[in-house]
């Protein structure tokens, strides 16, 4: 299996250093920075698997980084975890939000961030050997994965492509907040139901201007539903 590398971008050495050897001793090669400026300049010169990006840093904030790199399309399907001290509820949301597929809160055991990330890598894996999933013009294709409608493509982060091509899959079947959480994300996840929710927004985001944002539907009181039928 490739090596894979991560990328932390914290300015507390000791972090930098506990995560750096828990990593490595799982197989993992580990890249760090101690801001954003440096972190930016790393990724001219490789592309990191993963990043784990602390919240809070001293030339501009996590959030702001993390918002950055998913404008770029250079970078925004590579998945984020951050690192936060912060433990309210619409903390964890905005950092889902702005783009980050996962949340770490410090402090933390090095166990639960490995189980973390290769969580979000897995679901970061394309499929494989998988035929194109079509709805009218929108169109999923695993082989290449990519997403197109009517000839162009969007730009879906990893988990918005994964959550697109369960609903694709599965159509016209109502799912709760827990289903998805195993089927999508994977069980023993350590994942909230809200974040559900926050995924399905940002998804919904990125179809609107397409007109195929209807397709995911909210059926109040159980969960969501994927149907080109209209809601009545």
């Amino acid at each position: 299996m490739t090596e894979k590398t991560i990328l932390i971008v914290d300015d507390e050495q000791a972090i930098r250093e506990m995560v750096d050897f828990a990593l490595t001793r799982a197989g993992y090669h580990v890249v760090g920075a101690e801001n954003a400026g440096n972190a930016l300049a790393l990724l001219t010169q490789f592309r990191p698997d993963l990043i784990l990006l602390d919240w809070m840093l001293p030339d501009i904030s996590g959030v702001d980084l993390a918002r950055r790199l998913k404008k770029e399309e250079l970078y925004q399907d590579i998945p984020i975890i951050m690192l936060t001290a912060k433990v309210e509820e619409q903390d964890k949301v905005k950092g889902l939000e702005i783009g980050a597929d996962d949340y770490v809160t410090k402090p933390f055991s090095t166990r639960e961030l490995i189980a973390r990330i290769k969580a979000v890598l897995r679901r970061s894996s394309p499929p494989e050997k998988e035929e194109a999933l079509t709805v009218d013009q929108l169109v999923i294709d695993p082989r290449s994965h990519r997403v197109h409608v009517s000839g162009n493509e969007l730009h879906l982060g990893p988990t918005e492509y994964r959550l697109l091509h369960f609903f694709m899959s599965n159509p016209d079947r109502v799912y709760s907040r827990s289903q998805l959480l195993d089927r999508v994300w994977g069980q023993n996840t350590f994942i909230e139901d809200r974040t559900v929710d926050v995924h399905v927004r940002r998804l919904r985001k990125v179809l609107s201007d397409t007109g195929y944002d209807h397709l995911i539907q909210t059926v109040r009181g159980a969960g969501y539903r994927f149907s080109a039928q209209v809601i009545a």
